[in-house]
Formats: C-alpha cells, structure tokens, sequence
C-alpha cells in the first residue's frame, strides 16, 4: 500500500518545474522570468513568432544552455546542479526532435534508430528486438531498409521521431517539427505525437502553426518577447 501511495504521490509531482528562470544572450533576455509546471502526461503546444524564445526554452530542459537566473526542476531535480558528465544520463529521459530532422544520410531508417540505441548503450539482440516495433509504431516498418533520400519529408521526420523513441523517453520535446513539411506530411506527423502521448509520454511541441494547435485543442501556452503571456488549458493558437 505503502508503495502505491508514493507512486500516485510522485505522479502528482510537476515532471518540470520553472522558477523565475532568466537566459540572456548579449545582454539581451532571450527569456524572462519565466514560471511553468508540466505536469507528467500533458501535451502542451509552445507557441510564438520566431525568436520568441521557444527553441531556448527546450534547450534549457535538455541542458544544452544554462540559465542565468531562477531555477529549473525535473522530476524535483535542479539541473542546474547536475554535473556535466551526469547530463547523458538526464538526456535518456528526454527525446528531442528537430526541424532540421539531422538523420544519419548514408545510413537506413533501421540503422538510424539503431544507431541512437548503440550510443546509449543497448546489446545488439535487444536492438534486433527493438527497432523493428518502433518502426511499426511510427508507421514505417516498410522503410526498414530505406535511405533518408529514398523518403519523403514526413517519412524522415517520422524517423526522427523513432530515434527519438528508441531509448524509451518519459518526455518528448519537438523544436517545429512540422516546419519543413506539406499540410498533410505535417498532419502525419502531428497525429503521431499524439499518439506517443496517449502511450503515456509527455509532448511538449513548439510551433507556430496555427493550424496544427488548433486541431489539438490541448493546454496551449503562448510566449512573447521572452515572456509567457498566455496559459489556455484546452486552447487555439492567439498571438
């Protein structure tokens, strides 16, 4: 009973907690002041023009860049404390996925994913296991031995999203996904996500497109000028 109680309990816990947090680059405040709690399970869309200081904002959750000011808490951890040789273990809780989709060109999808798997330290038998399922969950068991040039757009981005996948992530953050993509490859991608979420990852995707958050009518939350102007619990895209 014991044990159940402190699961729920932990579950209750904000997964990332900001406090007042501060990044300024040359002297300017790329973001300001900025409080948010993402709570485990959520899908938010993090919405803003560009230079908005969305991309930064997930920077400073994988400790790429460091804050200048306030706190960051994940799963209660301050990461500011972490040590630099610790972050890679933090990171295999986190899946990132980017526009610039970065996979591996001389490289299958299957050897892409495996690949993200080798680095974190995964046998070769649980990879064979592996990646095969993960392709069957992005939809793209049929592309196991295709290379990044012999896919589409949405085929790629949905082979990053598989690395990103591959080691089993509590949270999954996407950096405009959708931004090189045609309106029905985006739409691909974008019900993905949502299916990744259902499974029980928490998604916090940034984006300026107003179509895509408007279909997801999930917790939306808006930045200007560094600064969170705007928290809607089942929201629409307004800037």
């Amino acid at each position: 009973m014991l044990a159940r109680l402190l699961a729920y309990s932990l579950t209750n816990f904000p997964m990332i907690k900001f406090e007042n947090v501060i990044k300024t680059y040359n002297n300017q405040r790329a973001l300001d002041g900025i409080n948010l709690q993402v709570h485990h399970g959520e899908f938010i869309s993090l919405v803003g023009l560009s230079g908005a200081g969305k991309s930064t904002l997930l920077k400073l959750i994988i400790g790429e860049e460091q804050i200048d000011g306030g706190k960051i808490l994940i799963d209660e951890i301050d990461i500011s404390k972490v040590k630099k040789g610790d972050l890679p273990y933090l990171r295999r809780k986190i899946g990132m996925v980017f526009q610039d989709i970065k996979l591996l060109p001389k490289a299958t999808a299957f050897e892409n994913i495996s690949f993200a798997m080798e680095v974190c330290g995964h046998s070769k038998e649980k990879i064979k296991e592996e990646v095969p399922k993960i392709l069957e969950l992005v939809g793209l068991e049929k592309k196991s031995n295709s290379f990044p040039h012999e896919m589409s757009g949405g085929e790629k981005q949905r082979v990053a999203i598989a690395r990103a996948l591959s080691h089993r992530p509590v949270l999954l953050l996407a950096d405009e996904p959708t931004g090189n993509l045609d309106e029905v490859n985006a739409s691909e991608v974008l019900d993905l996500l949502l299916k990744i979420n259902q499974l029980g990852t928490t998604v916090i995707l940034a984006t300026h497109a107003v179509d895509l958050v408007n279909k997801i009518k999930k917790r939306v939350i808006t930045i200007e000028d560094g600064k969170i102007t705007m928290e809607q619990e089942q929201g629409r895209y307004r800037l």
